[in-house]
Protein backbone atom coordinates (compact mmCIF):
# COMPACT_ATOMS: atom_id res chain seq x y z
CA UNK A 1 0.00 0.00 0.00
CA UNK A 2 1.11 3.13 -1.12
CA UNK A 3 1.13 5.16 2.49
CA UNK A 4 1.92 9.17 2.71
CA UNK A 5 3.97 9.92 5.71
CA UNK A 6 3.49 13.44 7.41
CA UNK A 7 6.21 16.13 7.03
CA UNK A 8 8.58 15.43 9.94
CA UNK A 9 7.81 11.89 10.66
CA UNK A 10 10.07 9.93 8.53
CA UNK A 11 10.17 7.63 11.91
CA UNK A 12 6.90 6.49 10.79
CA UNK A 13 8.09 5.31 7.19
CA UNK A 14 7.46 1.56 6.77
CA UNK A 15 6.30 1.04 9.86
CA UNK A 16 2.89 -1.47 9.55
CA UNK A 17 0.82 0.47 12.05
CA UNK A 18 1.48 4.26 10.02
CA UNK A 19 -2.33 4.72 9.86
CA UNK A 20 -3.33 3.43 13.44
CA UNK A 21 -4.93 6.29 15.38
CA UNK A 22 -2.79 6.15 18.39
CA UNK A 23 0.26 5.90 16.64
CA UNK A 24 0.03 9.31 14.67
CA UNK A 25 -1.55 11.25 17.52
CA UNK A 26 2.01 12.32 18.64
CA UNK A 27 2.14 13.95 15.02
CA UNK A 28 -1.03 16.15 14.83
CA UNK A 29 -0.26 18.86 16.98
CA UNK A 30 0.50 21.04 14.07
CA UNK A 31 -2.40 19.54 11.71
CA UNK A 32 -4.69 20.43 14.81
CA UNK A 33 -3.17 24.18 14.99
CA UNK A 34 -3.91 24.79 11.38
CA UNK A 35 -7.13 23.46 11.43
CA UNK A 36 -8.44 25.53 14.30
CA UNK A 37 -7.40 29.04 12.65
CA UNK A 38 -10.25 29.08 10.95
CA UNK A 39 -13.06 26.86 8.99
CA UNK A 40 -11.53 27.67 5.15
CA UNK A 41 -7.38 28.33 6.19
CA UNK A 42 -6.89 25.85 8.12
CA UNK A 43 -7.74 23.03 5.72
CA UNK A 44 -6.23 24.79 2.93
CA UNK A 45 -3.17 25.18 4.74
CA UNK A 46 -2.28 21.79 5.57
CA UNK A 47 -3.11 20.76 1.75
CA UNK A 48 -0.29 23.32 0.92
CA UNK A 49 2.09 21.86 3.75
CA UNK A 50 0.92 18.00 2.69
CA UNK A 51 -0.47 17.54 6.33
CA UNK A 52 -2.87 15.10 5.16
CA UNK A 53 -3.19 11.90 7.34
CA UNK A 54 -6.13 11.50 6.33
CA UNK A 55 -5.50 10.72 2.28
CA UNK A 56 -5.55 7.43 1.77
CA UNK A 57 -3.93 8.50 -2.06
CA UNK A 58 -5.79 5.53 -3.24
CA UNK A 59 -9.34 4.79 -3.02
CA UNK A 60 -11.16 3.50 -0.20
CA UNK A 61 -11.19 -0.76 -0.71
CA UNK A 62 -14.52 -1.09 0.87
CA UNK A 63 -15.97 1.47 -1.69
CA UNK A 64 -14.50 0.49 -4.72
CA UNK A 65 -15.84 -3.12 -3.55
CA UNK A 66 -19.22 -2.12 -3.36
CA UNK A 67 -19.12 -0.02 -6.55
CA UNK A 68 -17.01 -3.46 -8.62
CA UNK A 69 -19.97 -5.74 -6.84
CA UNK A 70 -22.96 -3.69 -7.98
CA UNK A 71 -23.76 -2.61 -4.24
CA UNK A 72 -24.45 1.43 -5.10
CA UNK A 73 -27.14 2.90 -5.79
CA UNK A 74 -27.37 4.79 -9.75
CA UNK A 75 -28.04 8.25 -10.17
CA UNK A 76 -26.07 11.05 -8.46
CA UNK A 77 -23.89 10.70 -5.78
CA UNK A 78 -22.05 13.25 -3.43
CA UNK A 79 -18.60 12.65 -1.31
CA UNK A 80 -18.17 16.28 0.52
CA UNK A 81 -14.32 16.69 2.02
CA UNK A 82 -13.31 14.66 -0.91
CA UNK A 83 -9.95 15.81 -1.11
CA UNK A 84 -7.96 14.38 -4.05
CA UNK A 85 -10.78 12.89 -5.03
CA UNK A 86 -9.81 8.91 -5.26
CA UNK A 87 -13.57 7.51 -4.64
CA UNK A 88 -15.15 10.05 -6.73
CA UNK A 89 -12.99 9.02 -9.41
CA UNK A 90 -13.44 5.01 -8.55
CA UNK A 91 -17.19 5.14 -8.16
CA UNK A 92 -18.27 7.32 -11.06
CA UNK A 93 -19.50 5.12 -13.86
CA UNK A 94 -22.55 6.20 -16.63
CA UNK A 95 -24.97 5.10 -14.76
CA UNK A 96 -23.62 7.11 -12.02
CA UNK A 97 -22.64 10.68 -11.58
CA UNK A 98 -19.84 11.85 -8.89
CA UNK A 99 -20.16 15.46 -7.57
CA UNK A 100 -16.90 15.67 -5.31
CA UNK A 101 -16.70 18.77 -2.89
CA UNK A 102 -13.96 20.16 -0.80
CA UNK A 103 -13.33 23.55 0.76
CA UNK A 104 -10.01 23.46 -0.29
CA UNK A 105 -8.86 25.33 -3.73
CA UNK A 106 -5.72 22.78 -3.29
CA UNK A 107 -7.27 20.08 -3.01
CA UNK A 108 -9.88 20.27 -5.50
CA UNK A 109 -6.89 21.48 -8.28
CA UNK A 110 -4.72 18.62 -6.51
CA UNK A 111 -8.26 15.81 -7.35
CA UNK A 112 -8.58 17.56 -11.04
CA UNK A 113 -5.21 17.20 -11.86
CA UNK A 114 -4.85 13.27 -10.53
CA UNK A 115 -8.35 12.12 -12.52
CA UNK A 116 -7.72 14.26 -15.74
CA UNK A 117 -6.76 11.35 -17.55
CA UNK A 118 -9.23 9.10 -16.55
CA UNK A 119 -11.60 7.06 -19.08
CA UNK A 120 -14.38 7.95 -16.71
CA UNK A 121 -14.27 11.75 -16.73
CA UNK A 122 -17.42 12.39 -18.25
CA UNK A 123 -19.04 10.62 -15.07
CA UNK A 124 -17.38 13.01 -11.74
CA UNK A 125 -16.92 16.36 -11.73
CA UNK A 126 -15.06 18.24 -8.42
CA UNK A 127 -16.57 21.33 -6.73
CA UNK A 128 -15.08 24.00 -4.73
CA UNK A 129 -17.48 24.96 -2.07
CA UNK A 130 -18.31 25.35 1.86
CA UNK A 131 -20.81 21.69 2.52
CA UNK A 132 -22.56 23.60 4.71
CA UNK A 133 -23.59 26.38 2.92
CA UNK A 134 -23.92 24.98 -0.26
CA UNK A 135 -26.86 25.01 -2.32
CA UNK A 136 -26.69 22.40 -5.59
CA UNK A 137 -29.85 22.60 -7.89
CA UNK A 138 -30.50 19.20 -8.17
CA UNK A 139 -30.52 16.20 -5.06
CA UNK A 140 -28.45 13.03 -4.64
CA UNK A 141 -29.46 9.62 -4.54
CA UNK A 142 -26.20 9.07 -2.48
CA UNK A 143 -23.81 10.60 -0.25
CA UNK A 144 -20.63 9.01 1.45
CA UNK A 145 -18.98 10.08 4.81
CA UNK A 146 -15.49 9.04 5.30
CA UNK A 147 -12.82 11.50 7.01
CA UNK A 148 -16.01 14.14 6.94
CA UNK A 149 -17.88 13.98 10.33
CA UNK A 150 -15.11 13.35 12.42
CA UNK A 151 -13.56 16.78 11.19
CA UNK A 152 -16.52 18.41 12.55
CA UNK A 153 -16.62 19.79 15.85
CA UNK A 154 -19.26 17.80 17.80
CA UNK A 155 -21.03 21.40 18.90
CA UNK A 156 -21.55 22.31 15.22
CA UNK A 157 -22.78 18.46 13.93
CA UNK A 158 -26.44 19.29 14.37
CA UNK A 159 -25.74 21.52 10.72
CA UNK A 160 -24.17 18.45 9.16
CA UNK A 161 -27.29 16.14 9.86
CA UNK A 162 -29.51 18.79 8.67
CA UNK A 163 -27.41 19.22 5.46
CA UNK A 164 -27.27 15.67 4.71
CA UNK A 165 -31.17 15.54 5.12
CA UNK A 166 -31.92 18.22 2.54
CA UNK A 167 -28.95 17.43 0.36
CA UNK A 168 -30.34 13.46 -0.15
CA UNK A 169 -34.06 12.73 -2.27
CA UNK A 170 -35.91 10.88 -0.69
CA UNK A 171 -35.30 7.22 -0.38
CA UNK A 172 -32.01 8.60 -0.91
CA UNK A 173 -28.87 6.49 0.76
CA UNK A 174 -26.02 7.85 3.32
CA UNK A 175 -22.82 6.04 4.06
CA UNK A 176 -20.93 6.58 6.65
CA UNK A 177 -17.51 5.30 7.80
CA UNK A 178 -16.83 5.51 11.21
CA UNK A 179 -13.66 6.25 12.06
CA UNK A 180 -11.79 6.63 14.35
CA UNK A 181 -14.17 4.97 17.04
CA UNK A 182 -11.66 5.41 20.37
CA UNK A 183 -11.58 7.43 23.64
CA UNK A 184 -9.17 9.62 22.55
CA UNK A 185 -10.01 13.55 23.95
CA UNK A 186 -10.62 16.57 21.08
CA UNK A 187 -9.27 16.52 17.50
CA UNK A 188 -9.68 17.06 14.55
CA UNK A 189 -9.73 14.44 14.76
CA UNK A 190 -13.13 13.59 16.94
CA UNK A 191 -13.81 10.69 18.49
CA UNK A 192 -16.68 8.94 16.85
CA UNK A 193 -19.69 6.40 17.79
CA UNK A 194 -22.66 4.94 16.85
CA UNK A 195 -24.86 7.16 19.61
CA UNK A 196 -23.09 10.05 17.49
CA UNK A 197 -24.94 9.37 14.50
CA UNK A 198 -28.31 8.13 15.80
CA UNK A 199 -28.72 11.18 18.13
CA UNK A 200 -28.30 13.29 15.03
CA UNK A 201 -30.24 11.36 11.68
CA UNK A 202 -32.91 10.03 13.76
CA UNK A 203 -34.78 13.34 14.17
CA UNK A 204 -34.20 13.64 10.08
CA UNK A 205 -35.67 10.55 9.55
CA UNK A 206 -32.80 8.34 8.55
CA UNK A 207 -33.35 4.58 9.03
CA UNK A 208 -30.65 2.43 9.89
CA UNK A 209 -30.47 -0.36 6.93
CA UNK A 210 -26.88 -1.82 8.27
CA UNK A 211 -23.76 -0.90 10.64
CA UNK A 212 -21.37 -3.40 10.69
CA UNK A 213 -17.21 -3.63 10.86
CA UNK A 214 -15.46 -2.34 7.86
CA UNK A 215 -13.39 -5.58 7.24
CA UNK A 216 -11.79 -3.87 3.97
CA UNK A 217 -10.54 -1.45 6.38
CA UNK A 218 -7.12 -0.21 6.05
CA UNK A 219 -4.16 -1.96 7.98
CA UNK A 220 -4.27 -1.31 11.70
CA UNK A 221 -7.66 0.68 11.27
CA UNK A 222 -9.86 -2.66 11.14
CA UNK A 223 -11.31 -3.09 14.35
CA UNK A 224 -11.07 0.85 14.84
CA UNK A 225 -14.08 1.67 12.38
CA UNK A 226 -17.63 0.78 11.15
CA UNK A 227 -19.74 1.01 8.31
CA UNK A 228 -23.22 2.38 8.11
CA UNK A 229 -25.51 2.35 5.45
CA UNK A 230 -29.05 4.21 6.29
CA UNK A 231 -31.91 5.47 3.68
CA UNK A 232 -33.87 8.86 4.16
CA UNK A 233 -37.40 8.59 5.01
CA UNK A 234 -38.80 12.28 5.11
CA UNK A 235 -42.70 10.88 6.07
CA UNK A 236 -41.48 8.01 8.59
CA UNK A 237 -38.82 8.94 11.55
CA UNK A 238 -36.69 5.89 12.29
CA UNK A 239 -34.30 5.63 14.60
CA UNK A 240 -30.93 3.36 14.50
CA UNK A 241 -31.41 0.50 16.65
CA UNK A 242 -29.84 0.12 20.19
CA UNK A 243 -26.35 -1.34 20.17
CA UNK A 244 -25.87 -4.57 22.30
CA UNK A 245 -22.44 -3.70 23.19
CA UNK A 246 -20.26 -0.14 22.36
CA UNK A 247 -21.21 -0.43 19.04
CA UNK A 248 -23.24 -2.05 17.09
CA UNK A 249 -22.76 -4.76 14.44
CA UNK A 250 -25.71 -5.52 11.94
CA UNK A 251 -25.26 -8.72 9.48
CA UNK A 252 -22.99 -6.89 6.31
CA UNK A 253 -22.23 -9.41 3.48
CA UNK A 254 -18.87 -7.80 1.99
Amino acid sequence: MDVQVLPGTSQLEGREDVWKFETLLPYLDKFNQLCQRDSTGGWEKCWEEGLTPWDLRQPTPIMLHLHQTGALPTGRALIPGCGSGHDVAAIACPKRHVVGLDISDKAIKRAIELSSSSPNADCFTFIEEDFFSWRPTELFDLIVDYMFFCAIEPGKRSVWASQMRDLLKPDGELITLIFPVSNHVGGPPYKLSITDYEELLHPMGFEAVSVAENKLAVGPRKGNELIARTTLNKADLYTFRQPQRSFLYFLFVF
